[in-house]
């Protein structure tokens, strides 16, 4: 195999479109504990709404009833995954902005007349 077949290859390989979870972990790896609340506030937020929702559907007065709402809410949760993923993605810079914002302080603000 020629030199040019191997670079090529090897350019082919490198430009392979990542895998969310991957994108997910280096956003982690930048910004920290920041977008690790943000991903887990949005499963919890998410798990929470299903729950819910499922429950006020489900007229079941056993406890295996509160077990199948919480499965099935674990189950939806797990199927939007890559939407918070993506929503984690999209969320973290903003906010990572808004709190690396200095506060405006009353020293700033002008005096009143």
């Amino acid at each position: 195999m020629s030199e040019v077949e191997t670079e090529s290859k090897s350019k082919s390989k490198s430009k392979k479109p990542r895998v969310l979870k991957d994108r997910l972990q280096e956003h982690i790896a930048e910004y920290g504990r920041l977008a690790l609340v943000i991903f887990v506030s949005l499963g919890i937020l998410s798990l929470t709404g299903f729950y819910i929702a499922i429950k006020a559907g489900i007229d079941v007065g056993s406890t295996s009833g509160t077990t199948g709402a919480l499965a099935a809410a674990w189950f939806a949760n797990k199927l939007t995954m890559p939407i918070r993923i993506g929503a984690t993605l999209v969320l973290t810079p903003i906010l990572a902005k808004v709190l690396r914002r200095p506060p405006k302080s009353a020293s700033q603000t002008p005096p009143a007349s």
